[in-house]
């Protein structure tokens, strides 16, 4: 078993602005870039060629909507088919959906812990039920997610209010962070990270700025301590037209290697 790191390059589903959908390339870059090393904070070095390696972009050009998704399921699910871990790298939020759900598939019971400004529990946004505001609500309406925790979160308006009662979220909002540190799950958990969940001091480079929010070693402490067993994740929403210097572009990479390394530890359980 090896980790794969699959490229979602979609943003169509965008309600503001499009920009997403280059940023699999972008982190790709950072992630190989010289001004950094390719080692893990916890060990690993992911110049190993044996530990992971790069699956490539879902081919997605003239894709929208439910043929998009159906595009980036099937390869998805075929990666965990083949006894892989997948890594993906979005893209809007929209395409947490799509790789979840084939993920429910794989792994019965499965948890989600979701990093992120917004709860994405929209009903219908903008007359798009599959936006990247809603991601979370579609899974949790399929049944097959055991339990979705939320942390970062500082956006709740009175219907996502409702729409995480309705679902049992467990959020962890921005104002009260006392109970992140006891983050823990029974079963196999896939963790979906927008970098919006940032401040926008660490991360500028997004297309939706939200104020207040998490630091880079915030994100980072959770990624390696929360517990529970580390199937799938997805980092999503750089938009490179707003990271001139490319610091986002690095941020992502920095979780991403980290998120390589968690899959790592686990892969065997």
């Amino acid at each position: 078993m090896t980790i794969k790191l699959l490229g979602l390059p979609q943003d169509n589903n965008s309600s503001f602005l499009l920009g997403p959908a280059l940023a699999p390339d972008r982190i790709r870059e950072a992630l190989h870039s010289d001004s950094a090393n390719m080692f893990t904070e916890t060990g690993h070095d992911l110049g190993d060629a044996s530990l992971w390696s790069d699956a490539g972009n879902v081919l997605l050009a003239g894709l929208e909507g439910l043929a998009a998704f159906e595009a980036i399921h099937t390869k998805v699910a075929q990666l965990i088919g083949a006894g892989h871990r997948v890594l993906s790298l979005g893209g809007d939020h929209s395409v947490a959906y799509p790789v979840i759900a084939a993920h429910t598939a794989a792994y019965s019971g499965l948890n989600i812990l979701h990093i992120d400004a917004h709860p994405d529990l929209y009903d219908n946004m903008l007359d798009n039920p599959y936006s990247h505001a809603s991601p979370f609500a579609r899974l949790m309406e399929s049944g097959a997610i055991a339990k979705l925790v939320q942390v970062g979160i500082r956006t709740l308006n009175a219907h996502q209010r409702e729409q995480a009662e309705r679902f049992g979220a467990q959020i962890h909002e921005m104002r009260d962070l006392s109970g992140v540190a006891g983050i823990a799950f029974d079963g196999p958990v896939y963790l979906s990270f927008d970098l919006d969940a940032l401040d926008p001091a660490f991360a500028p480079g997004v297309s939706h700025f939200e104020p207040g929010g998490l630091s880079t070693r915030d994100v980072l402490s959770l990624v390696q301590r929360f517990r529970g067993n580390l199937v799938g994740a997805d980092v999503v929403e750089l938009n490179p037209h707003r990271d001139p210097y490319g610091v986002t572009a690095m941020v992502a990479a920095k979780v991403t290697k980290e998120l390589i390394g968690r899959l790592i530890d686990t892969k065997g359980h």
